[in-house]
């Protein structure tokens, strides 16, 4: 009987601890990545970034809310959110006031689908069947019947109201310090809610430097970006690929990046054109998949410096 029962009672336990750890620690153990990008015109002082995405605010997330307000002890020159704050339609009071103390300072922000969508409890190897078909997410097709509408209009008005600039398929600016930060975002490609033809053709002239943001990494994005000459571009949604194998790394993206640039930064080429591309892990789940796995909650801290 022992050696009957043995192994699958064995792997049970494991698949079990595993869980446990994933839910209970991995996915409430946020991180602070720090990068150096050199992208600025010669001679411009160092500037210091903070991108927070993928918060996923469900209400009780006490932790996550305490670790948010923490991140204005960086004292970042200016903030990108690149979107889905919510998965939990009565979430907003807590996210902002998570988000309070990052509203203190410029900012800028694009929406992903869980700003506007709920979410929906799914099978999460339906991840690894769309991506064998080719298919990612919703694959720009309208949410169905039921599907829950966040107060996305109250983060916005909020966002608004603290000054930050939304960038949803429009451009928009920051001065920091008297140097001219421009910045060319998208609504988010994953429910095919970009519109890159009205922000085309490149980065601003007047400014001193200029920032692509998009909440979902896909090419289409990436590759007019790059084209138009953004030296830089800022994404989030893909939660690194979430659930990880140690050693090897994520899966899945859930769009059509590949899996070797699903978190942190890399390089786009397209059109003869080189930009740097960063990927935000982002620091929540969707509340119906609450576990991580080789992949903790992450903000990104990254330190702009003048190019070599």
């Amino acid at each position: 009987m022992r050696a009957r029962y043995g192994v699958p009672l064995g792997i049970t336990a494991a698949v079990a601890g595993g869980l446990v750890y994933a839910a209970g620690f991995e996915a409430r153990s946020f991180r602070l990545r720090r990068i150096t990008v050199p992208v600025l015109p010669q001679g411009a002082r160092p500037l210091r970034v903070l991108q927070v995405s993928d918060i996923h605010m469900v209400c009780g997330q006490r932790k996550k809310q305490r670790w948010l307000r923490s991140l204005a002890g960086l004292r970042p020159d200016f903030v990108v959110n690149t979107g889905d704050n919510l998965s939990d339609t009565e979430g907003v009071p807590e996210l902002l006031d998570a988000l309070g103390p990052l509203m203190e300072f410029p900012g800028v922000y694009v929406f992903g689908s869980n700003d506007y969508y709920g979410p929906k409890l799914r099978n999460p190897a339906r991840y690894l069947v769309e991506k064998a078909r080719g298919r990612h997410g919703l694959n720009g097709n309208a949410p169905a019947v039921g599907v829950v509408h966040n107060p996305w209009e109250s983060i916005r008005d909020a966002f608004d109201d603290a000054g930050w600039v939304g960038l949803n398929n429009t451009r928009g600016r920051l001065k920091i310090d008297g140097m001219e930060i421009a910045f060319t975002g998208l609504d988010d490609p994953h429910i095919k809610r970009d519109r890159y033809e009205r922000v085309a053709g490149g980065p601003a002239p007047d400014a001193d430097f200029s920032i692509g943001v998009v909440h979902a990494p896909y090419l289409r994005s990436l590759d007019a970006f790059t084209e138009d000459g953004y030296p830089l571009i800022l994404a989030g949604h893909t939660h690194g690929g979430q659930l990880c194998i140690p050693f090897y790394g994520a899966l899945v993206t859930n769009c059509d990046l590949d899996t070797d640039r699903v978190k942190g930064l890399s390089a786009h080429h397209a059109g003869g054109n080189r930009s740097y591309l960063h990927v935000s892990a982002g620091c929540g789940t969707n509340r119906y998949t609450p576990v991580r796995f080789a992949c903790p909650p992450e903000a990104t801290l990254l330190t702009l410096t003048a190019r070599d």
